[in-house]
């Protein structure tokens, strides 16, 4: 144990007596540029190096280097491919387009129809000479008095008779199936006139109704057509109910029957309860009174009192004898009986040409497909739509070329 004695032998060093020995005399500082780069001459350049773009000093590979050979190979495939299907769709546009200009050609068409070949690729359909399907859509086709709308077939299996890829001598069809329109708006125009319209009445009647010019005068047409199939290749159409109307007076229809012929309307005999001086007119003439089917003393009253006049013509049965009473066979004998009845003589006159037969042709929808030169074109079905009359064909053993 050391004793205090010892502690105070060797004292110890006062700190702050050192730190002022450390500053015996000045600070040297060390100069900057000890510390920069030396700079480089006045006129001396570096040396001009081109860039390193290696990496690890190794040049890089090309980015498919790394892939499988199948990869590739499949890669190839797949362009090739696409390749094939361009050169084939560009093959199948030329060669309907060729198509389309030989169906023109041959049936005197104004434009070029639709034509579609359908089953794909198409250059090896051409090459085994057998094609899946052809579609052809042909508008506006004249068929004797009226115009198709629309005739569109499809045709299957089609065998070709080729010499290579390049050229086609001919085809065989073995079967086609296809349907024919009538467009109601192309009747009106081509039939009509713009006077008569075509509308739909059920699955097989056509309503015509319109204006027909007679004589100088506009007399209200009435018509049914029934649309029927005519052997194989033919549509008929039956009209009937038809009939010509002259105001509210008369009804005229043509041919040779007890309802047929011109008519005095329902109104057109109440009009003589009315009017004194037209049934007058009537019960002057002996034989129209004899038609009319009236005792010769009532008629004598009746012409004496206006009264007695009103009471016979109002009555049920004259009205009925009236309208059964065919006003053509009485134009040539009694002209101004018909005058006085508000009937225009020579619209009498040109009434008894308009018969029956010569009216229906106007306004017959008939038409026949026509008859190929090889092969069977056969009618299947005949149906009356909104718009149109559409039917159904179908046809087999065709041949188109040599």
């Amino acid at each position: 144990m050391r004793t205090p004695h010892h502690a105070a032998a060797h004292p110890r060093p006062n700190p702050y007596e050192e730190l002022a020995a450390l500053d015996d005399g000045p600070l040297e500082v060390t100069p900057l540029e000890e510390f920069l780069p030396e700079a480089p001459e006045e006129g001396a350049e570096d040396a001009w190096a081109p860039p390193d773009h290696r990496r690890g000093g190794r040049r890089r590979r090309n980015r498919f280097a790394g892939l499988p050979l199948a990869v590739k190979a499949v890669a190839g495939l797949v362009v090739l491919a696409a390749f094939a299907a361009l050169a084939d769709r560009w093959a199948l546009l030329y060669a309907e387009h060729r198509a389309a200009d030989t169906v023109k050609d041959r049936l005197g068409l104004a434009a070029a129809p639709e034509v579609e070949i359908g089953g794909f690729p198409f250059l090896t359909q051409v090459a085994a000479e057998r094609l899946e399907s052809v579609t052809v859509t042909v508008p506006d086709v004249a068929a004797d008095r009226v115009s198709l709308a629309k005739v569109s077939a499809t045709a299957h299996d089609i065998r070709l008779d080729t010499d290579g890829l390049t050229s086609v001598r001919g085809a065989g069809v073995p079967r086609f199936d296809g349907e024919v329109q009538l467009s109601f708006a192309d009747l009106n125009r081509e039939l009509g006139s713009s006077q008569v319209t075509f509308t739909g009445r059920g699955r097989d009647r056509v309503r015509a109704e319109g204006v027909l010019p007679v004589a100088g005068h506009d007399l209200r047409l009435h018509a049914e057509a029934r649309i029927r199939r005519q052997g194989e290749r033919g549509i008929a159409t039956e009209i009937g109910a038809l009939r010509l109307d002259l105001g509210g007076l008369a009804t005229y229809r043509p041919g040779t029957g007890p309802a047929q012929g011109l008519h005095l309307t329902p109104q057109g005999s109440a009009d003589l309860a009315r009017q004194t001086r037209k049934a007058k007119a009537l019960l002057s003439v002996p034989a129209i009174v004899q038609r009319l089917g009236v005792p010769g003393a009532t008629v004598r009253e009746a012409l004496a009192d206006d009264g007695r006049l009103t009471e016979l013509t109002g009555s049920p049965r004259f009205a009925r004898q009236a309208q059964r009473l065919n006003l053509l066979d009485l134009a040539l004998d009694h002209p101004r009986v018909l005058r006085r009845l508000g009937l225009d003589p020579e619209l009498l006159d040109a009434l008894t040409g308009l018969t029956r037969p010569a009216l229906a042709e106007r306004l017959s929808l008939a038409f026949d497909l026509p008859e190929p030169e090889r092969g069977d074109v056969r009618l299947r079905e005949v149906r009356v739509e909104k718009d149109g009359i559409r039917v159904r064909v179908s046809g087999s053993g065709l041949s188109v070329g040599s």
